[in-house]
């Protein structure tokens, strides 16, 4: 009897431990920030598919929210790390059955696309994505940057959100991508050139 409970645990142990493994993750394959005339801007790569659940989801009306946040922290060795930027960017991912179409939504900003792949590989990418107004200053020091990205469960139709808390099949998200940054140096004036010489003419 203990070897057949001993057997069935294991059996247990192997299939929870392969429903964790085939569960879907954000993969965070590149983030990096961009000094512009602006302030400063965030350019992000992101690896991940939908599971069948997720598809079947979107393909039958319910949208689904993506949300990329991000920080920038100055560490101090001398009190708490302070805060310098928080940002948070939503995209809505949505069907149009009259249409034929999926439509990635950003704030007011829309686009549509023929199929689902076309969607996701633009939804995985964040281009230009301004996190910082120049008018925050920054000083001449290494910050902490990150960046996550996933979907956000508690945007899901109320039917869906029960669902949501005991399927694994709904969770896609990455953890913190941490890295560090450091703002450029202005640029030193150039010296200035030497007056030229002008020519007086004779003396007289």
């Amino acid at each position: 009897m203990r070897g057949t409970l001993s057997k069935l645990a294991v059996v247990l142990a192997l299939l929870l431990g392969a429903q964790a493994a085939s569960a879907d993750d954000i993969e965070i394959r590149d983030a990096r920030l961009e000094q512009t005339e602006e302030g400063l801007a965030l350019n992000a790569d992101f690896g991940f598919d939908f599971n069948a659940r997720l598809e079947q989801a979107v393909t039958n009306g319910v949208p689904l929210y993506f949300v990329v946040e991000f920080e920038l922290t100055q560490p101090r060795w001398y009190w708490f790390d302070e805060k310098t930027a928080t940002k948070r960017l939503q995209t809505r991912l949505s069907y149009h059955a009259l249409s034929r179409h999926f439509r990635l939504s950003t704030g007011l900003l829309q686009q549509n696309y023929a199929s689902l792949s076309e969607a996701l590989a633009v939804l995985r990418r964040v281009r230009g994505w301004h996190v910082m107004d120049k008018s925050v200053p920054l000083a001449d020091t290494t910050y902490q940057a990150a960046v996550r990205m996933r979907l956000d469960l508690a945007l899901l139709p109320k039917p869906f959100q029960v669902n949501a808390l005991t399927s694994r099949e709904w969770h896609l998200d990455s953890d913190w991508r941490r890295f560090t940054w450091r703002p450029a140096s202005p640029a030193s004036p150039a010296p200035a050139a030497p007056a030229e010489k002008r020519d007086e003419g004779p003396a007289r």
